[in-house]
């Protein structure tokens, strides 16, 4: 496990997944991270890479072949190496090998960067092509957050603020796809609330929004959570029902369609990177 502690915040890490596994303030005796439960969602805040979502039938074509893989890719469930750390930051890494080849045929390096400033988590991607060929990928960041934050709230009581005005719907995800079925869900509000039902169809996927900051926060004054996003054109907001955490997911990618062609690089959001090029985009956390 990789700690950093700036004075403000104590972030833990670990190398299965470059997973933040917990997340404080110092002075607060509660936990602003989810920790976890087998029985409704294991993890706590995976990187989603090298697709976010769910694949048509989990497989891509490429070239002749078919290749199979999961929902969200397989960074979450591989061990990074630790190639710098001080107290207040850490980049992990993760490298292709034979085993990311036989279901996703290119060679890559993901490096994720973590960086503690002036209270707040600066999470810092950057995607390495260093292969002959085009690569195409998505990149994702699916923190959950406790919500409620402390025992003595109710989540009902809870609210997304965005940065601005947004008018947005939200795209149904039926089956871990994403339909071409909408919904109203902003008309030019800047407040979500997070009450009884939203999620019991799933996600709430965004496309589009205008704000680059967004705020898990109580009705009342109380703590809460500021996630900072740019360049990540959707945006995914998920809980189980009734389950106390809240996951803010900004994503360069998106599950596919029922009628996606199945070919990766035809892929609605799909990232193209060019032999010998690099793509960066960073996370901003700041809890209060």
């Amino acid at each position: 496990m990789v700690i950093l502690d700036d004075g403000v915040l104590r972030l833990e890490v670990a190398p299965l997944g470059a997973e933040m596994r917990s997340l404080r303030r110092h002075g607060a005796p509660f936990e602003y991270l989810w920790q976890g439960d087998p029985a409704v969602w294991p993890h706590r805040a995976p990187h989603l890479f090298p697709i976010v979502g769910r694949l048509k039938s989990d497989a891509f074509v490429y070239g002749r072949r078919t290749f199979r893989l999961g929902q969200h890719g397989f960074a979450r469930d591989q061990v990074f190496s630790v190639v710098e750390a001080t107290d207040t930051a850490a980049t992990f890494v993760l490298q292709d090998d034979a085993a990311t080849l036989a279901c996703y045929p290119f060679h890559f390096r993901l490096a994720v960067a973590y960086r503690l400033d002036r209270g707040a988590v600066e999470i810092a991607y950057e995607v390495e092509n260093p292969g002959d060929v085009e690569m195409p990928f998505s990149i994702g960041a699916h923190p959950g957050f406790r919500c409620p934050v402390t025992d003595r709230e109710q989540a009902r009581e809870y609210v997304l603020e965005f940065e601005r005005a947004e008018t947005a719907d939200r795209f149904i995800v039926e089956d871990g796809l994403v339909s071409g079925q909408s919904e109203f869900a902003l008309r030019g509000e800047s407040v979500l609330p997070l009450g009884a039902g939203l999620f019991d169809r799933g996600a709430l996927v965004f496309k589009g929004l205008v704000s680059r900051r967004v705020r898990l926060v109580g009705r009342t004054p109380g703590p809460g959570v500021e996630l900072g996003f740019k360049g990540f054109p959707y945006f995914g907001v998920w809980s189980k029902p009734g389950a106390p955490f809240v996951c803010l997911e900004p994503w360069c990618g998106i599950a596919d369609a029922p009628d996606a062609t199945g070919h990766l690089e035809d892929k609605e959001g799909i990232v193209r990177l060019p032999p010998g090029s690099a793509f960066a985009r960073a996370v901003t956390i700041r809890p209060f």
